[in-house]
């Protein structure tokens, strides 16, 4: 019997998305409120909305959690016009975040609010915990990377390094890792980081007897990691190889952003939270700045979700798959066969782990919508202080990260487009045989990174040739001229 374990959530704390063209003017966005200290807006819709949330939850006051995508000197009118159809038609546009000052009121509110027409959907802002990382770590293992064996092998089964050799990779190509943030300082980071920022904004009050540590209360512009997860999925995209493999990204781009703040477990061993609306904000600013890929190292399983409740970041992914970006996800660690969110979304590629003979790891969630393996056992990375041997579909994510990137460098050398659809069905369809027989709910097969771009190539070349064909068959065939008769 599957029970469905509680999912903790922000105490009083909800997100609530209005139908198209019903969100009022007058709220301000999340950005502006803590960025430049304008007040939260303390009704929404002077009717049945703001009747509710008073109702059961008393005082409220509410803000947009996304800013547009436009700036005010691009478009000089009011935040809620900015959004573009995009924006609009997604949803990001028309999620807000809303504050109760009861909480224990919060489960009968959001019935009541589901119930209201032009509510698309209502959620708690509930919490995500990371890392991916089998043994629940991610930093906290030192190694020397100088004693590991085989240090290569990783790379060397999905043959990066092949491919590698036949896609360098294009700086104008940008990764987007949305995690617990990167070791800025690391020797193997240095260099190839892109600009971040830090969207965690957590209350130790309201996060349900966790224990946060470090910097846990300020969105800010430096995406510092304090737990260890980010660094180690950084290093397996963008190092640079002094001391371990280098990143399997090549000269693409990476942009890390921290959505993700650090909490203690037992053995104070550090993991990874985060709200809901941390992470799509984190995520919906990344997609903004013209990433290309992202990857998502963490997860909300389904069983902890109401049968009712909407799925987590719905509206975050619809928004980057309209803008064309190619999403990653890890399927999860609980080695069942289950659906962990953002991975269970229709357009995000869902990867799970194998070990080194190519055998599906024991603790890799299953599923019909993992995509494909990748590495996943004893990964040598960066960790927070050195290196690490990192396990878990977290770490396998990145791989197949690192392939999409090359993939999409390909593809704009040439001129040709592909999302996220496309990626997906270039791994799969390239992707060689697991290590034994009888592999179910693992997807097609194991990353083969080389394969995949060769399979690119020929469809372009196949595709163009189709074109080609088409444009030779619209011609009208041209009749040979008449020459006019001579008058005697």
């Amino acid at each position: 019997m599957n029970m469905r374990r509680a999912m903790p959530a922000v105490r009083g704390r909800l997100l609530l998305t209005l139908r198209l063209g019903e969100v009022p003017e007058h709220v301000p966005g999340l950005r502006a409120v803590i960025g430049y200290g304008t007040d939260k807006a303390e009704h929404i819709d002077g009717g049945v909305i703001d009747r509710l949330l008073r109702h059961h939850g008393g005082a409220f006051r509410v803000t947009r959690l996304h800013s547009a995508r436009k700036r005010r000197v691009e478009r000089p009118v009011p935040g809620a016009r900015r959004f573009d159809d995009v924006e609009q038609i997604s949803g990001v546009a028309r999620v807000l975040r809303i504050e109760v000052r009861d909480p224990d009121a919060v489960p009968a509110l959001l019935q009541a609010l589901a119930e209201v027409p032009v509510v698309e959907r209502v959620c708690a802002d509930h919490l995500c915990h990371g890392p991916f990382a089998a043994d629940g770590g991610g930093g906290d293992n030192p190694v020397d990377p100088h004693t590991v064996s085989d240090p290569l092998w990783a790379r060397e089964l999905i043959r990066l390094p092949e491919a590698l050799a036949y896609e360098p990779g294009d700086p104008a190509t940008v990764i987007g890792l949305a995690d617990t943030g990167v070791a800025l300082e690391h020797q193997e980071l240095q260099a190839r980081l892109r600009a971040g920022f830090d969207s965690v904004d957590l209350d130790p009050e309201l996060v349900g007897g966790l224990t946060l540590v470090g910097d846990y209360r300020h969105r800010g512009e430096q995406p510092q990691d304090e737990v260890g997860h980010g660094t180690g999925c950084a290093g397996i995209l963008a190092a640079r190889g002094r001391d371990i493999p280098p990143g399997g990204a090549g000269a693409c781009g990476l942009t890390p952003v921290r959505v993700l703040g650090a909490a203690l477990g037992p053995g104070e061993r550090r993991f990874g939270v985060g709200a809901l609306d941390n992470i799509d904000a984190g995520m919906k600013r990344l997609i903004d700045l013209n990433v290309k890929v992202i990857n998502m190292s963490f997860g909300t399983p389904e069983s902890a979700l109401a049968t009712d409740a909407p799925r987590p970041h719905e509206e975050v992914i619809r928004y980057a798959l309209a803008r064309g970006v190619i999403l990653v996800a890890a399927s999860g660690n609980s080695g069942l066969e289950e659906r962990y969110y953002p991975a269970a979304h229709e357009g995000v590629i869902a990867v799970g782990a194998v070990d080194r003979q190519r055998r599906p790891a024991g603790f890799s969630t299953r599923g019909g919508h993992v995509a494909v393996c990748a590495p996943g056992n004893g990964i040598l990375t960066c960790g927070l202080h050195g290196y690490q041997a990192a396990t878990g579909t977290s770490f396998a994510a990145p791989f197949a990260a690192a392939a999409c990137a090359l993939l999409a460098s390909r593809a704009q050398r040439r001129a040709w487009p592909l999302d996220s659809d496309d990626a997906r069905e270039l791994l799969v369809e390239s992707a060689t045989p697991f290590g034994r027989a009888g592999v179910g709910g693992c997807g097609r097969g194991v990353l083969d990174a080389a394969a995949a771009l060769r399979l690119l190539d020929r469809r372009i070349d196949r595709d163009i040739a189709a074109e080609a064909a088409s444009a030779d068959d619209d011609l009208e065939p041209v009749s040979e001229p008449r020459t006019a008769p001579v008058a005697a």
